[in-house]
């Protein structure tokens, strides 16, 4: 599946914010854009999560793409088409 352009070098930073029932029971540990304007930002669920490590890409072009906590997928590419995997 592709994710965009995900090429992060440029300027971000990590933030231990994001906790409990306030935040959704996420914890965002890395996230950043790229000189390209493209977005990337990293959560941990935690070890209860069937995919703990979830993250999320969002370009300049309008598509984006999502693994989530559950193990599924979603993929827009900015022009209306777009692709979802349950992980199941």
């Amino acid at each position: 599946m592709t994710k965009g352009s995900s090429n992060n070098s440029g300027s971000g930073s990590g933030s231990g914010s994001g906790s409990g029932a306030d935040s959704g029971g996420y914890q965002i540990t890395s996230s950043s854009t790229n000189s390209q304007g493209n977005h990337y930002c990293h959560r941990d669920y935690g070890t209860g999560a069937s995919n703990s490590n979830s993250y999320h890409y969002s370009n300049t072009d309008g598509s984006y793409y999502y693994s989530n906590p559950n193990g599924s997928t979603y993929y827009n590419d900015g022009a209306g088409n777009s692709r979802y995997n349950s992980g199941r």
